[in-house]
Order: C-alpha cells, then sequence, then structure tokens
C-alpha cells in the first residue's frame, strides 16, 4: 500500500518557500594547534596559518510551499552547514537566501535548555524564544508533556533527566512552534519506537496542513516515504535534484563506489599450483564497482597464473555472507588454449560470471578456488575473501536473500451445516 504522501501531488506550482542562489561558505582551519601559553610565545604567528575548507560552492534551488524536501549527501558533503545557513546560525559568504513564512530549526535539539531548571520552566522559556508568549507556552505545556510523555516529571529538574528524555522534551517542545517552515536535522529518529511513530504521524499532519519541510538524513528509506523531491550534495555542490528513489539509488551508488586505484592488487594470495593475481566485481558499465544495487545482476571476475603445469583442473567461486555463510557457489573447467584441459605454467586464465542477484542488503565476500581434478581432493589454490561488495537498497529487510516472489490470500466463508 502507497504512503499518502507518496501519492499527494508535487506541490511545484505553490509559490517559493525557500529560495537560494549562489550560495559560498567556507571555513578557516587551522594548520598547527597553539595549545599552551609556551607554545604561544615561542610561535606567535602559528596560528595565523589556515588552510581554507570550502563546505558550499555555488549552491543554488528552491522549495515550493507545501513541499517536502529531502537532502542527502555523506559526512562532509556540506548538508548540515546548508541547514545552518537556512537557519541563519551560519552567516553566508556569497549569495542570498529568501524564505517566505515563519522558521522552526529542528537542528541540534536541546540547545539552549538549562539543566537547572525543571521541564515547566524550560518549556517555557523555550517557547518565548521561538515567539510565542508566556501564556501561549503555558498553554500548550500540556500537549508538550502528553506528546514527550513526562507528566509525571515536569517539575524534575533537566539535570537529572536522562539524554532520552532530554531529546523527547526538546522535540516535543519545538513541535508546538506556529512555523510555516521546519528544517529538520536527522531528528525522526529521536526516542523509542513509540514515540517514533508519534513523529512520523506528527510530520504527517504538518504537510497534510501546507507546512513546508526540509529535511537532512543519511535514511533513504525515509526521503522516498516522505519527500515530493530530494537533493544529493557531494563536495559542496549538488550534484542531483529530483524523484527521492533515483536521489536516494545515486547517493547509495556514490557511498560504495570504489575508491582510487593505487595502482597495487590488494589481493596478495599464493599457492602451491597457482596464484590470484586480480580479483573485482563490475557494475553494469563495465567498471570496477564496490557495490551493486539490489537486483542489478552480480558480474565477479578474477585473474589466475598457474604456478605450475597441470591437467583437468577448474575454478570456483563462493559467495558467502558476513556471517560466513555460502550463498552459492559457481564452478568451471579450465580448457587450455587447445581445449585439452592442459594448462602450462605461467599461464594466466581470467574468468568472468555474471548471475542474477538474489540477495539482501549487506556485505558479501568472494572465495576463489583452483582444483587440479573433478573430486576436489587436490586444492592448487584457495583464497578466502578474495574480493567483497555491498549490496545496497532502500528497504530494510530481514532474512538474506530477496527473491522475486508473488504472494496473495483469500478469505473463504466459513462453512454452514
Amino acid at each position: 500500500m502507497s504512503s499518502p504522501l507518496l501519492s499527494a501531488p508535487t506541490p511545484t506550482e505553490n509559490p517559493l518557500a525557500i529560495e537560494v542562489r549562489d550560495l559560498e561558505k567556507s571555513f578557516r582551519i587551522p594548520t598547527h594547534r597553539v595549545d599552551s601559553f609556551k607554545e604561544r610565545i615561542v610561535r606567535p604567528f602559528a596560528s595565523r596559518d589556515f588552510r581554507e575548507l570550502r563546505a558550499l560552492d555555488g549552491v543554488s534551488f528552491e522549495v515550493h510551499q507545501g513541499e517536502f524536501f529531502g537532502i542527502v549527501g555523506r559526512n562532509g558533503s556540506g548538508k548540515s552547514t546548508l541547514l545552518k545557513l537556512l537557519a541563519s546560525i551560519y552567516k553566508t559568504d556569497a549569495g542570498t537566501i529568501r524564505m517566505a513564512g515563519r522558521l522552526a530549526p529542528f537542528i541540534e535539539l536541546g540547545v539552549g535548555f538549562n539543566v537547572e531548571l525543571t521541564a515547566r520552566e524550560n518549556v517555557v522559556l523555550n517557547g518565548v524564544m521561538m515567539g510565542l508568549t508566556a501564556k501561549e507556552t503555558r498553554d500548550r505545556l500540556d500537549a508538550v508533556l502528553e506528546f514527550a510523555e513526562l507528566r509525571d516529571f515536569v517539575d524534575l529538574k533537566l539535570k537529572n533527566y536522562s539524554s532520552g528524555m532530554l531529546v523527547r522534551l526538546a522535540f516535543s517542545t519545538m513541535m508546538q512552534a506556529d512555523a510555516d517552515i521546519l528544517l529538520i536535522d536527522e531528528v525522526l529518529a529521536v526516542g523509542d519506537a513509540s514515540f517514533q511513530q508519534r513523529c512520523a504521524d506528527a510530520f504527517r499532519e504538518m504537510k497534510a496542513a501546507g507546512k513546508t519541510i526540509v529535511l537532512v538524513t543519511h535514511e533513504m528509506a525515509t526521503v522516498e516515504e516522505y519527500c515530493h523531491r530530494a537533493m544529493l550534495i557531494e563536495d559542496g555542490k549538488i550534484r542531483q535534484i529530483g524523484d527521492p528513489a533515483e536521489v536516494g539509488r545515486q547517493y547509495l551508488r556514490l557511498n560504495f563506489q570504489p575508491k582510487a586505484d593505487s595502482g597495487e592488487v590488494a589481493v596478495p594470495a599464493i599457492a602451491e599450483g597457482a596464484r590470484l593475481r586480480d580479483a573485482w566485481i563490475e557494475d553494469a558499465a563495465g567498471e570496477r564497482a564496490s557495490g551493486i544495487e539490489q537486483g542489478e545482476e552480480i558480474r565477479l571476475h578474477a585473474e589466475i597464473e598457474l604456478l605450475r603445469d597441470t591437467l583437468g583442473a577448474s575454478v570456483g567461486l563462493i559467495v558467502a555472507n558476513a556471517d560466513g555463510v555460502a550463498m552459492f557457489q559457481l564452478g568451471t573447467p579450465l580448457g587450455g588454449k587447445t581445449g585439452s584441459g592442459r594448462l602450462e605454467a605461467g599461464e594466466r586464465v581470467k574468468v568472468g560470471a555474471t548471475m542474477a542477484n538474489p540477495l539482501a542488503p549487506g556485505r558479501y565476500y568472494v572465495h576463489c578456488t583452483v582444483q587440479r581434478d573433478q573430486s576436489g581432493s587436490e586444492v592448487d589454490l584457495f583464497v578466502h575473501g578474495a574480493v567483497d561488495f555491498v549490496v545496497f537498497g532502500p528497504e530494510h529487510q530481514s532474512g538474506i536473500l530477496a527473491l522475486e516472489h508473488r504472494i496473495e490470500a483469500t478469505v473463504e466463508e466459513p462453512a454452514t451445516s
């Protein structure tokens, strides 16, 4: 059953709620940290040396009124910096930000709370800071305590609260803000399961009421469930804006793309009769990959060098999960140049296998073997974990396989006597 949010039309025809143009933000990071008075005297100019970190570089986008807009990106990509610029926590170096409506940032919950005051006093104080009058805040106190399930602790000082209680109180207080635009930074995961469900229900109600919501998250399932559109940021620049599902897939591909080739083969495997020179996974474009999208074909490759003459050898590839459970095994005989099955020392064999991908999201390892006879009693090579890869996808599920299937249930009328 599709979510009500997914079935709702994208409000791109609505007036703009947020307009960002050519936004830039950099930070100066000292190259030498001065930790003592003596060091400051010895190196008086050390603190003046710094390197510049460009967090955002020419970012431009728009969010319409009533739109649920997701921002995703790897750690250090600039997404949280962007959210703090929108919330006026940081000042921009260049560019413009325009907002149409009252703003409520759900960023670093609990900042501004005084642990020496009671929950009642902190709610009133923070409500006033959010723009409510003291009377309005007191009138909403019951709603805050009810949502946070903290009615029995209203007159307890916050220094005696657990971290979970503190976050629930902060979140519930922020929910009372009469804001048109909500900026949310990974706070949908606060509290226990029941509280998270109440948070999700509250955001659905806000969206139904036409609130504009900007969500920064690493959770792609949340992006697909809630957002009308999503934006992917990488290295301070916008990489993609559009359909949440496609942006989520691009984000996952970005996370699991292979690192720059160092020029060294990271498979130092040598056995008595053969050597594994290389092993790798390829994506649909034929490029080396460290991650495969759920449902995408698996393409395994290996290069083996024979260290002695052999007859009737075969190569095997075993795919196992992170717990060491073998998921499936593939094998093929090595025919040699003449097709006779005879191979000479020094010959290299390239093996390629392509198969459907029934694997659930997770990390998997490929073990490689070379055997000299059909019984498998003579093993020339066995490499445990010759290569590993990640199967990624937005769906979290139990089990170790994600098989294509069809399931249905029928209800029959009870038999009558």
